[in-house]
């Protein structure tokens, strides 16, 4: 697979901070392929002193999705799976789940490691990351760490300096668009007459309080001039919906089937047999809009949306 120049770019300076800081935060948005250059990365890093490495994510999809690149980056490096139903450090490269790995008998048994990757480093501070990062230095005073992000600043105000020292680079999507690998965003605002509710909501931790936006935005009339203001605009599209609640949703999804728009929905609370599945309905193609709660902000990739 060959890297755009600006991915190339990255590389080489990613690949510079790591063997002059033994650690590096790699910052860039979606859509600039950081699967494909953290791939390219461990390439380079391994291309004449070979190792062991490690990319460690928190979902499913993330896992199989960032193994799947991989092995089109480097063919040539074998891989293995760590995750709650296989067990593996065979290959030279294994793609692992924290929530497993991060258990005392798995850390126990985690061979030293070389490369430790972390996609969606904004999650490194979190206890489960920093017992693996922890466990891996214990293991080889000499790893090095790196950390692939869009958003590298926290809702929780916790800092990502204790664990990355240094940014290696960041792409912008201002940069993107200008090269022409990002389309330029058109926006659509349409005034439901809720504006001044919605500017009184409170802010949580994190982000806004969600069940206030719930009960101010989920209501019979909201959801149907939502589908004709799609309709309008979007109608021959394939569409992702973002909502405030698993109810908020659910109901967001009924008001697109009763309009004859084939509709799923999907969130955090469903197994992950269950939200396969419902992805699977989206980019098979049998449902034309999927709607969900903070399941599709991180790592999910479908180009034809």
């Amino acid at each position: 697979m060959l890297l755009r120049p600006r991915q190339k770019e990255l590389v080489t300076r990613t690949v510079a901070a790591l063997n002059t800081h033994s650690n590096t935060l790699a910052v860039a948005p979606t859509g600039a392929g950081k699967t494909i250059m953290l791939s390219a990365i461990i390439g380079e890093m391994f291309k004449n002193k070979p190792g062991k490495a490690c990319v460690l994510a928190h979902r499913d999809e993330l896992t199989f999705q960032n193994e799947d690149k991989f092995k089109r980056v480097n063919p040539d490096l074998s891989t293995s799976v760590f995750d709650a139903s296989v067990k593996s450090w065979n290959g030279e490269v294994t793609f692992a789940m924290v929530q497993t790995l991060s258990r005392g008998n798995n850390l126990s048994a985690m061979p030293p490691i070389d490369i430790l990757v972390i996609d969606e480093a904004h999650h490194a501070r979190a206890d489960s990351y920093m017992r693996v990062i922890e466990r891996v230095k214990q293991a080889n005073a000499g790893v090095k760490l790196l950390g692939m992000t869009a958003t590298p600043n926290r809702g929780d105000k916790k800092g990502l300096r204790p664990v990355f020292s240094n940014v290696s680079d960041q792409i912008t999507v201002r940069e993107l668009i200008t090269s022409g690998h990002l389309v330029t965003p058109r926006t659509f605002v349409m005034d439901v007459g809720v504006q001044d509710e919605l500017r009184q909501v409170k802010k949580t931790a994190s982000d806004f309080d969600m069940g206030a936006v719930s009960t101010i935005m989920n209501t019979r009339p909201i959801n149907d001039a939502v589908v004709k203001h799609w309709h309008e605009k979007a109608g021959d599209r394939k569409t992702v919906v973002f909502c405030s609640t698993i109810q908020h949703a659910e109901d967001v999804a009924k008001s697109f089937n009763g309009a004859g728009i084939p509709t799923v929905f999907v969130h955090g609370q469903m197994t992950d047999a269950e939200r396969n599945a419902v992805l699977s309905e989206y980019t098979d193609g049998e449902v034309q809009v999927i709607v969900n709660v903070a399941v599709l902000t991180e790592g999910w990739d479908h180009p034809p949306t």
